[in-house]
């Protein structure tokens, strides 16, 4: 396979010459072909090379690589974001499993980000992550937005909204969705815990996170439970039950 052309946009001059000299090193399936400083500048850049990846920071002067991508009509190329900022960005990136780098950039992680966009590449199914991520940014609604879960032979992208619960399996998660489908996601519950918590999610148990919207009783206990729509009953640990009575003051 040729060459992954590649455009870095990044405000910083010493972070753009950093990661151009880690790329040229450790990374030789690429080959830089433009840098870029700004959203105005990077759009140029984009432009003229039509990249087949581009490593985007995400927080640049008079804009960010969100505002970059929606001026764009067409995302063609793969991102790998760059950030120094552990904030609501990267939630949205994490839901949508899109490829991202924390600075100081670490050379491991860049490699493995890389290494996945090749294989991508391969695949044929490249630009996808970016797609449900563009789609994430414009969605209005929080329950509206989409996940991807990874799965032992791909992933599944379904409606945050279809999500009724979720039940830690080892280092695995069974998510129940509201059409019956049921699926065994490669990643644990304490991930879900994290990435869900701002969608009306809520854990009730160490071993259980269900979608408020689908609570249709509480039954007094100790801890007590929940029934869900789909009329399956989760248990409400004693330390996490006054947190979920407070929900539904």
């Amino acid at each position: 396979m040729s060459k992954l052309k590649a455009v870095i946009v990044e405000d910083e001059a010493a972070s753009r010459e950093t990661l151009n000299n880690y790329l040229a090193k450790y990374c030789t399936d690429v080959e830089v072909l433009g840098m870029a400083d700004s959203v105005k500048t990077g759009l140029e850049a984009i432009k003229k090379h039509n990249p087949d990846v581009v490593f985007l920071d995400i927080e640049m002067p008079y804009g960010n690589a969100f505002d970059l991508l929606e001026s764009l009509d067409e995302i063609e190329f793969e991102i790998i974001f760059v950030t120094a900022y552990r904030d609501y960005a990267i939630k949205a990136l994490n839901l949508s499993a899109a490829y991202y780098i924390l600075k100081p950039i670490d050379i491991d992680e860049l490699v493995s980000a890389v290494d996945k966009i090749v294989e991508r590449k391969k695949e044929g199914d490249a630009n996808f992550h970016t797609k449900i991520l563009m789609d994430n940014i414009k969605s209005n609604t929080i329950q509206h937005k989409k996940i991807v879960l990874p799965q032992m032979d791909g992933f599944e992208v379904i409606n945050v909204c279809d999500i009724i619960r979720a039940e830690a399996n080892d280092n695995y998660t069974n998510f129940y969705l509201t059409n019956g489908k049921t699926f065994l996601v490669s990643k644990t519950l304490k991930h879900f815990d994290q990435l869900l918590c701002d969608f009306d999610f809520i854990r009730t148990h160490k071993s259980h996170l269900v979608n408020l919207q689908y609570i249709t009783k509480y039954i007094k206990g100790k801890g007590g439970q929940v029934r869900m729509s789909d009329d399956s009953y989760v248990d409400v640990s004693a330390t996490r039950k006054k947190e979920l009575l407070e929900r539904f003051k």
